[in-house]
Formats: structure tokens, C-alpha cells, sequence
């Protein structure tokens, strides 16, 4: 069961204490859910801020620009398109933003976990909205983090240590693949250099085995997300953001919500702005706990991140 609820008063849970959130009590049909707070989990989605596709794809009110044409998808300009100055600027402006916002009883938002797909536009949205991640292996309590700037926290005669989340790389958040070079991905090898301390140990490939000419199946970026959800509750942090993509969050919020208001309903399943924080409450029901967790595996079709494959669906190799 995956729900938002919005607080409408009425007795809360410590877990969910100051966060906009609550367990709602009664039978059924009364219009209310029960959850097993160790079932639960707060996971707060966040699209990444602005990137140069947008701003192209905006200018010229068309995806065209984000075909390959005849060239090798990684020699697009767009390939694994980077932030904007405007979608530093979001993402700076969130991180102060979660500064602020009381959670847990304290007077700003911490992270146990940020999870973040491998694209460029996510890796440097997460940078800019979380800063200096943990050092991978690192124990929390050794972490030198303090409580924000100007927090209550921080001005207290003995200063509170909050510990910088770990920022966990995984390729199963990543935004839906093909046909758009800017869905194609860099080298891990290239990547790694540009954000010491994230962790890319669970990266299974160096070159990106996914992208192709022909746009992933909705079937299979609404198995994906759902298989992503699996990993995720067998996580043991409760308060986890995740930084992934557009269309990634569009198939994996409208697979639920239906027994949510309508308001409620089209609140979760309504297509995120950039650098939009979504923030909802996961419960497992129990029944997957004992499955093994599900593994991408790449495509068995010829990938265009490098080479020309000429049986490109019509209209999708544009002539120079």
C-alpha cells in the first residue's frame, strides 16, 4: 500500500511526529488505514532540477531534439544532458528550503538515505541539495555533520551532530530509457570523478547496457518501479529521499492511489516539476518480505550508445 494522507488532526505516531503525516485509525469503509509502524517508511521523491533537454525541449516545443539522428547517441550534445545555472539554482533553493522544514521533532529535514539514479542531472541535483555525502563504510556516528546554519539546533550551547546521509547510486531509479539521448547515461568510470563519496559500489555496469533506439516498454518501467519499492523497503533507514526522474515517477504513481481522495489521488499522480519534492509514507504488507530482490538485466538488442544501428524505428534517425 503506498498513500499520502495530509494531516486533518487526530492522534499521530511518534514515527511520523511533525512531518504531515499520520496513521489513520478505523474499520475498512470508514475511509481510514491502519499501518504496522515498523512496516512503515518516509520516502520523499524529488525530480531533478532543470536540465539543458528542458530548456531545449521547451524552446522547440517538440522531443526531436533528443533524437540521435545518424550519430552515435553519446555524441549528441543532449547525451546524458547536465543542470542548467537555473537547476543549480532549484536545487540549492530546496536544499534551504529542507532546512526549515521541521521533521521528527526538530527544526529542519534529515536524510538516513539518498538514493539517486546514475544520470548526470540527478548525481549533480542530489550534490547540490544534500552537499558532502557520507564517506562510504563510514559509521554515522563518526561523521563530523552538524545541524543547518541558523537552526535552533545549531545555536544550542552543544551543538547537535546530524551525520550526512549516504548517497547510494541505483541504476533501477534511473529515468525511463531510449530513443532521447538525454536518458543515456555516462561511464561509471567518467561519473565516479566528478562526486567523490557517492557510492557507486552497487552499479553492476560501466557503460551504460540499457539505452537503445526504441523507448523502454510501459510494462517494464511499471515493473521497475515496482521492483525498485521491493529494494527500497528492504532498506534498513526509515527516512529516505530519492532522486530520479519525470517519467520514473509517473509510472510508478499511477500504480497506486486509487482508494485516495480524488484531490489526494491527483496530487500523487500528477506529472513533478523539476526539483519537486514528493514526499510519501510506504507500507509493506508483509507478503514480499521473503522474495529475493529483483536484478535489471540488460538488453539483449544492440545498443546506439557508440555505434549506428541502422534498423532504427522510422522517423527516429533524423538525416543531417
Amino acid at each position: 500500500f503506498f498513500a499520502h494522507h495530509k494531516m486533518t488532526g487526530g492522534h499521530g505516531t511518534n514515527t511520523m511526529l511533525n512531518d504531515g503525516f499520520q496513521f489513520k485509525l478505523g474499520p475498512p469503509d470508514s475511509g481510514f488505514s491502519l499501518f504496522l509502524a515498523d512496516r512503515t517508511k518516509k520516502v520523499h521523491f524529488i525530480r531533478h532540477a532543470e536540465g539543458h533537454h528542458n530548456v531545449e525541449t521547451a524552446k522547440t516545443g517538440t522531443n526531436k531534439c533528443l533524437w540521435r539522428g545518424d550519430k552515435p547517441a553519446r555524441d549528441h550534445p543532449l547525451w546524458d544532458a547536465r543542470l542548467t545555472p537555473n537547476g543549480i539554482q532549484q536545487a540549492k533553493d530546496l536544499r534551504a528550503y529542507l532546512a526549515t522544514r521541521p521533521s521528527g521533532g526538530r527544526s529542519f529535514t534529515a536524510f538516513d538515505l539518498v538514493v539517486v539514479s546514475p544520470l548526470i542531472r540527478t548525481l549533480e541535483t542530489a550534490l547540490h541539495i544534500f552537499g558532502r555525502p557520507r564517506t562510504p563504510g563510514l559509521p554515522a556516528f563518526m561523521d563530523p555533520g552538524l545541524a543547518p546554519k541558523g537552526s535552533v539546533e545549531r545555536k544550542m550551547q552543544s551543538e547537535m551532530r546530524v551525520p550526512a546521509p549516504r548517497i547510494l547510486v541505483r541504476e533501477e531509479c534511473r529515468e525511463r530509457w531510449g530513443e532521447y539521448v538525454c536518458d543515456g547515461r555516462r561511464p561509471i568510470r567518467e561519473i565516479i570523478k566528478e562526486f567523490p563519496g557517492f557510492d557507486f559500489s552497487e552499479v553492476a555496469f560501466d557503460e551504460d547496457m540499457f539505452y537503445e533506439d526504441e523507448r523502454e516498454s510501459d510494462e517494464h518501467c511499471y515493473d521497475r518501479s515496482v521492483a525498485f519499492l521491493e529494494w527500497l523497503n528492504k532498506r534498513p533507514e526509515k527516512c529516505i529521499a530519492v532522486v530520479t526522474h519525470s517519467s520514473f515517477l509517473r509510472h510508478l504513481f499511477g500504480q497506486f492511489g486509487d482508494t485516495l481522495a480524488s484531490d489526494d489521488k491527483a496530487s500523487l499522480q500528477r506529472l513533478a516539476g523539476n526539483c519537486e519534492l514528493r514526499s510519501v509514507v510506504m507500507c509493506s504488507h508483509g507478503s514480499k518480505e521473503s522474495q529475493a530482490i529483483r536484478r535489471m538485466v540488460p538488453t539483449k538488442r544492440d545498443s546506439t550508445v557508440s555505434n549506428i544501428n541502422f534498423s532504427a524505428p522510422p522517423g527516429k534517425r533524423i538525416k543531417n
